[in-house]
């Protein structure tokens, strides 16, 4: 009987080829893991570790607070007409305070005592008008002459100095006040006023300003309709006897002192109806005293009057200075702005003139 071939032996076969696959398999899980290895070394992000966060620690310093302006109380400015309107409930107005002047003024002056004068006057009421305007006093105008002065002005922080003239011209009937003021070449004010003396002392006609760069104006006190008019706005008043302008005011005091100087005493009080270039309002002027003043004539006893705007007006503060020894003319006049530019007109020089050349 015959046999087969012999095949392989069967475990050897078996045996190698399990070894080889085995190491096939270690071979490829070793390749496996070195790969695995490699790239989480080349992609792999360090696992994130919970550390508390850094405070960062700063100091902050608060700011200065914004500054703000300080606001004084102010009352609504009346604009006067001839009609009457209704009035409002009064409100209780504080009693003006006699100040004392700012630098540079260089004079000492004595405030009043138990000086209380009343509150101004609205000039919106008709009666209130004519009776501040209306009043007669005892007036003798101061004779013609020609005044200058030395001028000193502050004006945005800058000083400057220069001179300045006021002529009066009176014949008994009618006056002429010619005025003006300069620094480094600069006519900072010119005025005009003309009108007639008559029973209430100077009574203006036409006042004429003109202001450093400011356009002129004209202010007309008209006698037959009785009326104060402005060509530069479109505000009337009427006019009932007394009424000042801005120039002819100064030398109405004068005329008042030269009537009876016992109408100038320390608190006394003078009201006037006073027209500007634009509008006109109750002037309280109020006689401070007497004070020495040094000017460019030498020292000189003058009468200190001054006259304070309303709380909230946009006026100017005057201060005038009248020498009885020099016929009450205005040795010194001051004019202050409410932001507290200045001028100044100090007399250095006076000269009469002959009365006949009054215009």
């Amino acid at each position: 009987m015959s046999s087969s071939p012999a095949s392989p032996s069967t475990p050897s076969y078996t045996f190698a080829s399990r070894s080889r696959w085995l190491w096939a398999l270690l071979l490829t899980v070793l390749l496996h893991l070195l790969l695995i290895g490699w790239g989480s070394r080349q992609f792999n992000t360090p696992t994130p570790v919970n550390r508390p966060e850094r405070v960062v620690m700063a100091n902050l310093t608060p700011l200065p607070p914004v500054e703000k302006p300080v606001l004084l109380p102010q009352a609504p400015k009346p604009k006067p007409s001839v009609q009457a309107r209704p009035k409002a409930a009064p409100r209780p107005t504080p009693t003006p305070q006699v100040e004392v002047p700012d630098t540079p003024i260089r004079e000492t002056v004595t405030p009043i005592a138990d000086a209380a004068p009343a509150a101004p006057t609205p000039p919106d009421a008709v009666a209130s008008t004519a009776e501040a305007a209306g009043k007669h006093y005892q007036t003798d105008p101061p004779p013609s002459a020609e005044l200058k002065y030395d001028v000193e002005a502050l004006q945005k922080g800058q000083n400057y100095h220069g001179s300045g003239k006021i002529t009066w011209q009176s014949n008994g009937g009618s006056y002429t006040i010619n005025g003006e003021a300069g620094a480094l070449f600069i006519t900072v004010l010119d005025f005009k006023s003309e009108g007639e003396i008559n029973g209430f002392g100077v009574a203006p006609v036409t006042y004429s300003q003109k202001r450093f760069r400011k356009p002129a104006t004209q202010t007309i006190f008209q006698r037959e309709r009785n009326t104060i008019v402005f060509s530069s706005s479109q505000n009337n008043y009427p006019r009932s006897g007394g009424e000042q302008d801005r120039a002819s005011v100064v030398w109405q005091l004068a005329s008042i002192g030269r009537g009876d100087s016992a109408q100038f005493s320390p608190g006394a009080v003078i009201d006037m109806f006073v027209a500007g270039p634009l509008d006109a309002e109750t002037w309280r002027m109020q006689v401070v005293g007497q004070e020495k003043i040094t000017v460019g004539s030498g020292d000189l006893d003058a009468w200190h009057v001054i006259r304070i705007p309303q709380a909230g007006s946009h006026e100017q503060r005057l201060d005038i200075w009248l020498a009885p020894q020099q016929e009450w003319y205005p040795v010194k006049l001051r004019f202050t702005e409410t932001d507290g530019d200045y001028l100044d007109m100090s007399l250095s020089k006076m000269k009469l003139l002959d009365t006949a050349s009054a215009n």
